[in-house]
């Protein structure tokens, strides 16, 4: 669970599975290795993937496609042309590869090559569901407004240190300044689109448009026109062929900022009297986005009955930890009504999170200092065969990223060598009230699902691996964060990293609470019940079970165990801190119809392919081999290959 303010604006044995062929020109991080003989599905599937990154720049951005072929070398430059020439020629695209897979069925493939054909037939599916069927550019609000600055953003974390301090080489900034110059005409397109949605009555959520539209719009106006100019200033230097670059980056942000403002200003006009609800994609749609992308096989109504259980498991957890917890502190407490639980179990928490840090220096001490000991943990215990030579760098962020973040993982781009890949942790500059919202034992499970063996672990051994990995495994459909994407890639990395944290606090001998201790523990449980919490209520919200204040008010009891916050929020500020807190995270769940399900999903399909796995491999099991090979699989759900993988444990 997120503990600060986490936004990741940005946001996996056998050499069988998922092979990377490396195109003339292209080039990837990972070493040097046998390439497996390039067949017919193999030039399929490398033409997709590289025509389906030309059409989406920013994807290609976040992967580092100008890494991976030469044809992608300009495209940083670039943003999606969502005008209808551009989608036409998606169109025609995607539809050529359908039916090529079509005639070309996977039954003579060989296992890698049959997961894949499944990867790329979701995806294509899915891209074209999105473009024919929802016609969702009609009203991709949020798409619209995010696409352009995470793409720059990416661009910036993505550049080369040189010497002196500076930041970028010059072909690197001047592919910022094409990629802000496209703003304008983008965002004439993205206009268009929406109009004709408008006149089709296919429109976005009204809180769509007031938060990610137009005050979104107004947010990027001001980092084009002066955030951006200030962090180039810093890292360009005084050389004039520089500075001539940073003067024509201020004029083109100035162009960019004032077509943010005017976008606010038509979002505003064009929506101004729509207060519907419009978040809600529907039983029928809700089941073919579980089906199509992540690969679940269950309805609706058996998601529904599903999540209750899973908060009712985690939440008796949560509760007899939380019970510990206030016994060993010698706090009298009753836990016997479910009033008394919660009201408890706030108490409990708010002890807890007294232990805050001093400063700065302290903070990033102790998040060191738990991720030394997860690391020491994992060795310990046989969980993973780590290097010598790993460590779980926890670093204060770069001012270039700090306007962005405040505390994340960035994975570093599969497919190029430039890039971080770190644990970012951004100063407080010594804030009491940033710091009072960390305490000492809220840390470890942090450290764990963001570092080891979370995130950090998790990507850097599948870059270390990624010939091994297949190029549509990395792939993204649709948008990297936001309404458009397929969330399969979720469904790995997230569930991944809530894997994780249960993983370590499994309990062992003379540890009842496995890496964690009691304290630690209880957050770590917090985590869990919260993505139990999710699954409830994304399918209560998209398939009409839930309303909006419904599902902030199961939220506030579950998550925060303070019922009736809400209606409490005018007389008491803790009521409103909570009610504030569930209304930003359901508005979240609102607008991104199932990525909020992968995380708890996700991580109970890797428990059962490691429980089949087990059985199947009795006393030869290892845990060691097994998460490392499921780290080979790449960020795809378990659903895609449970069978192959099983297939060869026998």
């Amino acid at each position: 669970m997120n503990r600060r303010h986490f936004i990741n604006r940005a946001a996996q044995t056998t050499a069988a599975f998922g092979i990377l062929r490396v195109l003339p020109g292209c080039h990837t991080s990972a070493p040097s290795g046998a390439i497996a003989p390039v067949g017919g599905f193999s030039r399929l599937r490398d033409e997709y993937f590289l025509r389906t990154l030309e059409f989406n720049p920013v994807v290609s951005t976040y992967l580092g496609g100008d890494g991976y072929s030469g044809r992608l070398l300009g495209i940083n430059g670039r943003l999606r042309d969502y005008a209808p020439d551009g989608l036409t020629a998606e169109r025609g695209f995607y539809r050529e590869i359908r039916s090529r897979l079509s005639d070309r069925p996977s039954s003579g493939l060989n296992p890698s090559e049959q997961v894949d054909h499944a990867v790329v037939s979701a995806q294509v599916d899915f891209i074209l569901h999105q473009l024919d069927e929802l016609r969702y550019h009609e009203r991709a609000v949020d798409t619209y407004v995010a696409e352009p600055f995470r793409g720059v953003d990416w661009q910036l974390q993505q550049m080369r240190t040189l010497d002196g301090g500076l930041h970028g080489t010059d072909d690197e900034w001047a592919l910022v300044v094409d990629r802000v110059g496209a703003v304008p005409a983008y965002l004439m397109t993205a206009r268009a689109n929406l109009e004709r949605g408008k006149a089709r009555g296919n429109l976005p959520d009204h809180r769509m448009v007031q938060r990610d539209g137009i005050a979104g719009s107004f947010a990027n106006a001001t980092y084009f026109a002066t955030t951006l100019p200030a962090l180039a200033s810093g890292f360009l230097g005084r050389a004039s062929a520089r500075l001539r670059l940073l003067e024509t980056l201020r004029r083109e942000g100035r162009k960019s900022a004032d077509a943010w403002t005017a976008f606010a200003g038509f979002l505003r006009a064009t929506y101004a009297r729509d207060t519907a609800d419009r978040f809600a994609l529907g039983a029928d749609e809700y089941e073919w986005r579980v089906r199509h992308c992540l690969h679940v096989d269950r309805s609706a109504a058996e998601l529904w009955e599903y999540g209750a259980a899973e908060v009712e498991h985690y939440e008796a957890a949560f509760v007899r930890v939380a019970g510990e917890v206030a016994r060993t502190a010698r706090m009298s407490l009753g836990f016997g009504s479910p009033a008394e639980r919660r009201s408890s179990v706030r108490q409990v928490l708010e002890r807890l999170s007294s232990d805050s840090p001093r400063d700065d220096d302290e903070l990033l001490a102790w998040y060191r200092e738990a991720g030394e000991r997860a690391v020491a943990y994992g060795r310990s215990h046989a969980l993973f065969e780590v290097p010598a030579d790993y460590r779980l760098e926890v670093t204060p962020t770069p001012p270039v990223l700090r306007s962005t973040i405040d505390a994340a993982y960035y994975p570093a781009p599969p497919f190029k060598r430039s890039g971080v890949g770190r644990f970012y942790l951004t100063p407080t500059d010594n804030d009491p009230a940033a710091l009072r919202q960390n305490n000492r034992h809220s840390v470890a499970d942090t450290a764990v699902h963001e570092g080891f063996p979370g995130h950090d672990w998790h990507y850097k051994y599948m870059t270390q691996h990624a010939r091994e990995i297949s190029n549509v495994r990395w792939l993204t459909p649709g948008g990297v964060e936001d309404s458009s994407s397929m969330w399969e890639d979720s469904m790995a990395a997230e569930g991944w990293a809530l894997y994780a944290e249960e993983l370590m606090a499994m309990p062992v001998p003379g540890r009842a609470h496995g890496f964690y201790t009691a304290a630690e523990h209880l957050y770590e449980l917090q985590g869990q019940l919260l993505r139990a919490v999710r699954v409830r209520v994304d399918v209560g919200l998209h398939t009409g079970r839930m309303g909006f204040d419904d599902a902030v008010d199961y939220f506030t009891e579950h998550v925060s165990a303070y019922p009736g916050a809400c209606a409490q929020a005018g007389s008491d500020p803790a009521a409103r801190a909570a009610c504030e807190s569930a209304q930003r995270a359901i508005y979240r769940y609102s607008k991104w119809p199932t990525q909020a399900i992968t995380y708890n999903l996700g991580k109970n399909e890797i428990v059962s392919l490691r429980d089949a796995a087990e059985r199947s491999r009795g006393r030869a099991f290892s845990a060691r081999a097994f998460h490392e090979r499921l780290m080979r699989m790449g960020t795809i759900p378990a659903g895609y290959f449970r069978q192959a993988f099983l297939a060869a444990e026998t």
